[in-house]
């Protein structure tokens, strides 16, 4: 006798009804992992033109969010500072964005303050600019994304994007070990090939509300529904050595952490696209550039990755075709409105391959 494993799933609606045939048609069930958890969707949809069929109801509730033991999340219009202690004058370790996600290690104790950790950081933030509890579990459920982590064996290794769900397809770019991708689709059915092999997922790019559309071995990552994570003060240094125009232009970009990705927009304070962002950054200390990424990557003088310095553009693209485009800022990173899920943040330069480099800033 065959059994069916039934595994709840988080993206579910409360009080949802599952239909189950009692004589479904033979199918082929395909794991897929929902919001940090498993479930078997199937191939093809069960017979219910008979009346013989039964229901079960479930309620999502009671379900803690996956990732995370206790959850808070950042209720601010932009950032929350996370201190080293309970205290205004203590030091700034980090950044939390809107609507980003922590684990909640101490609970306020009457000082106003919570003990929280959120991706490398763990600090301080104020209690009253936190959503925890329940609440804080049902929010998520909203602003959190599905993801692909690439897990490729060593951190050496890049995980190969392709053009098309096969292992034929064009590879159009790579992507670091440990990078998240958003997730479109997480059960690509490729005939001829193995089911439930390949994960469609968007890379950043201007061309398109969900940006460039590739797909990825699901062999080579995990899926996961996840949250924004804190950025480090580390993570926003740009280092030493750098004129002053440069460092105010870099200072000036990482004042728009956490705000929204627009597609086609170009406010950096209500919503911004790629080419958007770089160009308001500019503008700001006189110098006007094109409005699209590739028309920005044509225009300045190009350079090698070696020769980057803070304000220094980045380009990214799909075989060779540029759809994006990043602010380096030093020390082997760039700030970005990346896409819908994260907004505007930082990234490690490599986290896909660059495709060119130009400069606008003769100093």
């Amino acid at each position: 006798m065959n059994k069916v494993l039934l595994k709840f799933s988080l993206v579910c609606v409360t009080g949802a009804i599952l239909v189950l045939s009692a004589n479904p048609k033979p199918v082929l069930a395909q794991e897929e992992g929902v919001a940090g958890f498993t479930h078997d969707k199937l191939a093809s949809a069960p017979d219910t033109s008979s009346n013989n069929f039964t229901t079960v109801a479930f309620s999502t509730n009671s379900i803690p969010m996956p990732g995370f033991t206790n959850i808070g999340i950042a209720d601010v219009a932009t950032n929350l500072m996370i201190r080293s202690g309970p205290g205004e004058g203590k030091k700034i370790l980090g950044k939390l964005p809107k609507d980003g996600g922590c684990d909640i290690l101490e609970s306020d104790d009457g000082s106003g303050w919570t003990k929280i950790s959120s991706g490398k950081i763990t600090g301080y933030v104020k209690t009253e600019y936190l959503i925890t509890g329940s609440k804080a579990t049902e929010l998520a459920k909203k602003v959190g994304n599905y993801v692909a982590v690439a897990n490729t064996k060593t951190k050496e290794n890049s995980l190969n994007v392709r053009k098309d769900a096969s292992i034929d397809s064009e590879v159009v770019d790579q992507i670091a070990y440990g990078e998240e991708l958003l997730v479109l689709d997480a059960m690509v059915v490729s005939y001829g090939e193995e089911y439930n092999k390949w994960v469609q997922v968007s890379l950043d790019g201007d061309d398109s509300e969900n940006g460039d559309i590739g797909y990825v071995a699901k062999e080579y990552v995990d899926l996961s529904y996840s949250l924004k994570k804190a950025v480090s003060i580390e993570e926003l240094d740009f280092g030493t050595g750098v004129s002053s125009l440069r460092a105010n232009l870099v200072n000036y970009a990482k004042q728009f952490l956490g705000n929204r990705y627009e597609w086609g927009g170009t406010s950096l304070n209500n919503g911004v696209d790629c080419s958007g962002f770089t160009m308001r950054v500019y503008e700001k200390y006189g110098q006007y550039i094109p409005r699209n990424s590739r028309s920005q990557a044509g225009s300045g003088n190009t350079i090698s990755s070696s020769k980057l310095k803070p304000g220094d553009l980045v380009f990214y693209g799909k075989s060779g075709y540029i759809s994006h485009v990043a602010i380096y800022i030093g020390n082997s990173k760039v700030i970005h409105a990346s896409n819908k899920r994260d907004g505007i943040k930082i990234s490690n330069m490599y986290y896909r391959q660059p495709i060119k480099c130009v400069r606008y800033i003769n100093e």
